[in-house]
């Protein structure tokens, strides 16, 4: 029998549909405030325990609380799902049919990039191709602003990606969908968009979950095949170093080498 659902529990799934998502440090305060506030057992390590009975009864409703984690820094984050409603529908309320359609094509070209990124051009460039109704430029702009603010996409530097709220939300959708390019992260199996991939046997991991399991590592070697990764490792001076003594080497030999032919 699943657990009662308290004013607390209720109170937290309120705010969580609110925000729309919420990182774990965030969560964890919430998950604190509800249980004082209403006046129910509250324990630092048992958030998952709560969510848990949250979800058992958001389940005959098709509706789940997931956890996902930020591409960027590999952080925790909470999100309430829809589990009956497939693709961008569940935007379809708050964007007009031609702001989906711009959604639908920006989230190809991010998808199908080798870095999980696209850049600003390359989405307004799509604005007079739309099939429901061209949008000029500075329209495609302001709809792209409003896709950031809500925590459908991100921005950084003109270059766009997936938010983690998106991810979380349209994880199934985008593996159903994609399913040639689209991968899980080898380590959290979550969905990578953003990911480093393994040159002999083709498996992904996030650039947080890179950086955490070679963390020291001088020379990584893929969790699978146990081949050497050939992708510099974020944050891993060590390997950084090694690389460029490698490099070093190698043009030392090839000069070697070349020296030798010219002069015998």
């Amino acid at each position: 029998m699943a657990a009662q659902m308290t004013n607390a529990h209720r109170r937290f799934l309120q705010v969580l549909m609110s925000n729309g998502i919420t990182e774990g440090s965030e969560a964890r305060k919430l998950h604190q405030h509800c249980c004082e506030t209403d006046k129910v057992y509250y324990a630092h390590d048992k958030l998952d325990d709560f969510i848990s009975t949250i979800n058992s009864h958001l389940q005959p409703l098709f509706m789940q609380i997931r956890k996902g984690i930020s591409e960027d820094d590999g952080r925790a984050h909470y999100a309430v799902v829809n589990l009956a409603e497939t693709e961008v529908t569940k935007m379809a309320s708050d964007y007009t049919e031609m702001e989906l359609e711009l959604f639908r094509k920006t989230m190809d070209l991010i998808i199908l990039s080798e870095n999980g990124f696209a850049s600003s051009t390359d989405i307004l460039n799509l604005a007079d191709q739309l099939k429901t109704k061209k949008m000029k430029k500075k329209e495609a702009e302001q709809v792209l602003k409003v896709f950031v603010e809500d925590k459908w996409l991100s921005e950084k530097n003109g270059e766009y990606t997936l938010h983690t709220r998106c991810i979380i939300e349209m994880e199934q959708y985008i593996l159903s969908n994609y399913q040639d390019v689209a991968r899980k992260c080898n380590i959290c199996h979550s969905l990578a968009i953003q990911s480093q991939v393994c040159e002999s046997c083709g498996i992904g991991m996030h650039l947080p979950c890179v950086r955490k399991y070679f963390r020291g590592q001088t020379e990584p070697r893929c969790p699978k095949c146990n081949e050497f990764w050939s992708c510099d490792t974020p944050g891993n001076k060590q390997r950084i170093f090694k690389k460029i003594e490698y490099n070093t080497w190698k043009w030392a030999v090839m000069f070697s080498g070349t020296a030798s032919i010219i002069y015998n």
